[in-house]
């Protein structure tokens, strides 16, 4: 009660505006009071410049009421700081809606810091304090505060339900254990929660792995885009400067033709001057030459014109009619230069095109979905040939480097470094990262296998042999059987046999799959695992002669 009187005394000297204690309070002229600033603000707020009301019974006031400070009501706001009002409770310790209420409290209840779970009680701090002092009470389980108390009561029994029927998994009170669920698998529910709990840690342990290992993957693709911005700024910077290089060179070779052609251009025109000058002295001395003639024809003394006409210089050999040729020099020049121009086109094109081909996909480390049919598949089929280089001399090699056949006779291939020199293998001259998928037509013993490209070719050991090592993976396909084998380990694989095999390759998520394909796709193994190098297609051939496998060229 008292605790009820001091809220009571707390709310009737707060403010009605701030909801505070009053400081410097006034009282208006209708007998409300207020804190000096709360009521002046709320005054200046108005819009009105004439008359003032009060904030609570909306009495006007003309002209605006000159406020004083109520010393008595000052007095006894600071009398009850002092005495009780600082011990009661602040508004953020009274339960809300939210909140979990103290079932002891009456009036206005606070919060629940902890439930009972044997009394089914919440408590607030004051009314929780026998479990503390009291000797039984320190045996009850207490918990955080709950709302869902009842939830643990039976409903039948009216009893709190302390056990777990594991047959009809779900809490049962001790009645209920002897009654309806007589001769069930029943535990303790403490006993059942530790069983779950250990299941529980199992999972979380899993899910923390897991997060680890998503904050790794985040981890590396933020370094993927790192890596690929400090890439496409290095590739951009570096095609700049080719780029600048080029024009730098097309404007020399520019600047190269052009002195080129006025050079051309002086050596034509000083040659044509010299002619011309050559020209007009012989006009100039025929023009002579006619004027003698002329004052000699209209001679009337014949004995004077018969004296001179000797003495005439005989008439110079008339030189051959000037020629002009086409100009075919400059328009050799741009003739040249076009061509020039149409070849680096031509140039700049084809390698566009490389770039754009080059450009791939960054591969995600999460791994994708494994397609589901054969249509899925051929999304990622890739087109690949054989590498003579690595031929067996016992394999003879058709269909464009495609398709490897068993010899009698051992093939001219000339000596290098990667052919296998006992196994008889071949590998792809095509690389394998990313998704990928190829088919085998086999006809025989054959063995579709992957492996690296360091994978050894000289000897007979095991080194060397596809599945014999660390190196290769490889599906034995012989005698209607299948086998896989890794690292020199074998296991037996069970499936439809099909002169075709598919083997699906997702590198980036260290999947290796292998198919017998027909009018269905069946899965014969997988292999999961991680690839540290670039993959290439194998073909082993140990049936007889005649026997062949047959890279097949996918739609």
């Amino acid at each position: 009660m008292a605790q009820k009187g001091v809220q009571l005394d707390r709310e009737t000297f707060s403010c009605s505006i701030c909801l505070d204690l009053m400081k410097d309070p006034v009282t208006i002229n209708c007998g409300h009071s207020y804190c000096m600033n709360c009521i002046k603000s709320h005054w200046d707020e108005e819009d009105c410049k004439y008359s003032y009301s009060c904030p609570e019974c909306r009495k006007m006031f003309t002209p605006r009421p000159v406020l004083l400070k109520n010393t008595m009501l000052a007095a006894l706001v600071e009398e009850l700081k002092k005495t009780g009002l600082q011990s009661a409770p602040a508004d953020h310790c009274y339960a809300g809606a939210e909140d979990v209420a103290c079932d002891v409290c009456t009036g206005r209840k606070l919060k629940a810091i902890k439930s009972c779970l044997q009394c089914l009680v919440s408590y607030c701090e004051k009314h929780l304090q026998p479990h503390y002092d009291v000797a039984q009470l320190k045996k009850h389980k207490l918990v955080e505060p709950s709302k869902k108390l009842q939830e643990n009561v039976c409903s039948r029994h009216d009893e709190v339900m302390k056990m777990f029927c594991r047959n009809d998994q779900q809490l049962i009170c001790y009645l209920c254990s002897v009654d309806e669920h007589k001769g069930h698998d029943t535990v303790s529910a403490a006993a059942e929660r530790t069983e779950r709990q250990k299941k529980l840690e199992v999972s979380r342990q899993t899910i923390q792995q897991r997060i680890q290992d998503r904050e790794k993957d985040v981890k590396l693709l933020r370094q993927q885009a790192e890596a690929i911005d400090r890439a496409a700024d290095k590739a951009v910077e570096d095609s700049e400067k080719i780029f600048t290089e080029l024009i730098r060179l097309l404007e020399k070779r520019s600047s190269d033709v052009k002195q080129q052609v006025r050079s051309q251009q002086k050596r034509e025109e000083s040659r044509v001057r010299e002619l011309q000058e050559e020209l007009e002295q012989e006009i100039t001395e025929l023009k002579r030459e006619d004027a003698e003639l002329k004052k000699l024809s209209h001679t009337e003394d014949h004995s004077q014109f018969l004296h001179n006409y000797p003495s005439l210089s005989p008439l110079s050999q008339s030189a051959s009619r000037i020629h002009i040729r086409p100009l075919s020099c400059f328009e050799d020049v741009t003739a040249a230069v076009s061509e020039v121009r149409d070849k680096l086109q031509d140039v700049l094109r084809e390698k566009r095109t490389k770039v754009s081909l080059t450009g791939t996909e960054v591969d995600v480390l999460l791994p994708q979905p494994e397609p589901k049919t054969r249509a899925g598949f051929l999304k990622y089929s890739r087109e690949i040939t054989l590498d003579p280089n690595t031929a067996n001399t016992r394999l003879l090699l058709s269909e464009g480097n495609r398709k490897a056949t068993v010899m009698r006779q051992h093939q001219s291939y000339s000596s290098h470094p990667d052919r296998f020199t006992d196994w008889c293998q071949v590998l792809s001259r095509e690389s394998l990262t990313g998704r990928c998928y190829w088919e085998v037509e086999r006809r025989g013993g054959v063995y579709v296998a992957v492996a690296y490209k360091n994978i050894s070719r000289e000897g007979g050991s095991d080194e060397c042999g596809f599945g014999r090592n660390d190196k290769s993976w490889m599906l034995d396909c012989y005698n209607n059987s299948y086998t896989c084998w890794s690292n020199n380990v074998q296991t037996p694989v069970s499936g439809p046999v099909s002169s075709r095999v598919g083997v699906y390759l997702d590198h980036s998520a260290g999947i290796l799959s292998f198919y017998s394909v027909s009018e269905t796709m069946t899965l014969l193994h997988r292999v999961q695992t991680t690839f540290t190098q670039p993959l290439y297609a194998g073909l082993m051939l140990y049936g007889s002669y005649g026997d062949s496998a047959e890279l097949c060229k996918l739609k």
